[in-house]
């Protein structure tokens, strides 16, 4: 056996029983082995990284930044050594050696999480809030599953959070102060979208696109709350509301067992955020149509009701729509955040029975419900529902087109998805 072969053989042997004590926090005999390493090979990037972080914990910056200088020289591709190598800098105070091995670290790995979370405790002890939510935002991004579910992390985590959501109100109000004045000479213009648009930017609210379970056609615009002006018929439907609401009050009297519950998956099928709703009359509804079927019992027990509904534009889409229904949720009960199957048509909210505490959000807009007060919406926007009175909140719902469809794409598109229908129905 030569030489070379029994140094490595001992080398191994020394790094294994180097990292077996390191693990068990025996640090001084881990030191031992690394140094033994290091006399068979000198430049072990592995030995002098171990020496190196050792030395960080005892707070020796001197020794950390000669051993990790050295894991470096013999390891320049492994992008951890530079942000420890950064750490030791940090610790003797030199603030620009540091920010120089924290930005080798991104030019080897830019997608290293501890060089983006180190710049950002750098830029926050320096006194730079602003590039430290910066930072803290990207390392938030790409932090590792494992990382990200580790207690040891979840301080570090709160802390980030709370200063992100601090310079984002900053940063909302200096936005604001700085559209002021000019937002002041359009007194009447409705200005919700840019509002809207303001907050995403400076990041207080949430940006969301439409998620259509089914179908997604193209170039509409995405729009959370349609505006009024798109219905003309909309204040006709919300002075119908104390005839729709009598027949509700009817059906509910005389056909309790008539509702169902909204959610109801067969045996196996996943259920997903349902399970709490999932066959249960928390959330329950009288159909009145139901996926473009006419429910012919329903509609005679609530004939203005019925003709309101023939009256206005609602979406003719056989085996998808149009949809109506009084729509009733318990007191305390929440409707879980979810997506509907198209964006070719919109949903109608009449609230008829409103206690104090409900609202309705689409996307980052949340609204109060109030009786009498419609709304239109696209469901392919993530949306919610929340009950928290002690009594019950019935609504009518129902399907129209999307209002920037033409006439043509309406029937086309009635067309093209139930020939999708058929093709995943028919036998092949």
């Amino acid at each position: 056996m030569n030489s070379v072969s029994i140094d490595q053989g001992a080398l191994a042997a020394l790094l294994a029983r180097a990292r077996e004590a390191a693990a068990a926090a025996r640090f001084g005999e881990a030191e031992r082995y690394w140094r033994q390493v290091l006399e068979i090979e000198p430049e072990h990037a592995e030995s002098l990284s171990g020496l190196g972080t050792q030395a960080l914990t005892q707070r020796d910056g001197a020794s950390a930044r000669q051993w990790l200088q050295r894991a470096v020289a013999a390891a320049p591709e492994n992008p951890m050594l530079h942000v420890y190598l950064g750490l030791a800098h940090r610790l003797l105070g030199d603030d620009d050696a540091e920010q120089a091995s924290l930005s080798r670290a991104l030019s080897v790995d830019p997608y290293c999480f501890s060089a983006h979370l180190h710049i950002a405790s750098r830029h926050e002890r320096l006194g730079q809030t602003r590039q430290a939510a910066k930072a803290f935002e990207r390392a938030l991004k790409i932090a590792p599953p494992a990382i990200q579910e580790s207690p040891a992390y979840q301080p570090v985590f709160a802390h980030a959070r709370e200063l992100l959501a601090a310079n984002r109100a900053s940063l909302a109000e200096f936005l604001r102060a700085r559209v002021s004045t000019l937002r002041g000479q359009f007194p009447r213009e409705p200005l919700e979208r840019f509002e809207q648009g303001l907050e995403e930017l400076a990041g207080t609210r949430k940006r969301y696109q439409p998620e259509p379970i089914t179908f997604a056609f193209p170039q509409l615009p995405p729009t959370q709350f349609f505006e009024r002006r798109l219905f003309p018929w909309i204040e006709r439907l919300e002075a119908a509301t104390a005839g729709v609401r009598d027949e509700l009050v009817a059906v509910m009297r005389e056909e309790q067992q008539e509702f169902r519950p909204y959610v109801a998956y067969r045996p196996g099928e996943p259920v997903n955020q349902w399970q709490e709703l999932n066959h249960s009359l928390r959330w329950s509804s009288y159909f009145l149509w139901r996926s473009g079927r006419r429910i012919d019992e329903h509609c005679r027990r609530c004939p203005a009701t019925t003709a309101l509904l023939a009256s206005l534009p609602t979406a003719n889409l056989p085996n998808y729509a149009p949809t109506a229904m009084f729509s009733v949720l318990s007191p305390r009960t929440v409707i879980p955040p979810h997506t509907g199957e198209t964006n070719v048509r919109s949903v109608v909210h009449l609230p008829l029975i409103v206690p104090g505490d409900c609202t309705f959000r689409v996307g980052n807009d949340t609204r109060r419900v109030v009786e009498g007060q419609a709304w239109v919406f696209d469901d392919t926007f993530e949306h919610e529902a929340r009950n928290d009175s002690d009594r019950q909140r019935v609504i009518l719902i129902f399907d129209v087109w999307n209002p920037h469809l033409t006439r043509a794409e309406q029937e086309l598109v009635g067309v093209l998805l139930n020939a999708h229908w058929d093709y995943y129905h028919a036998s092949d």
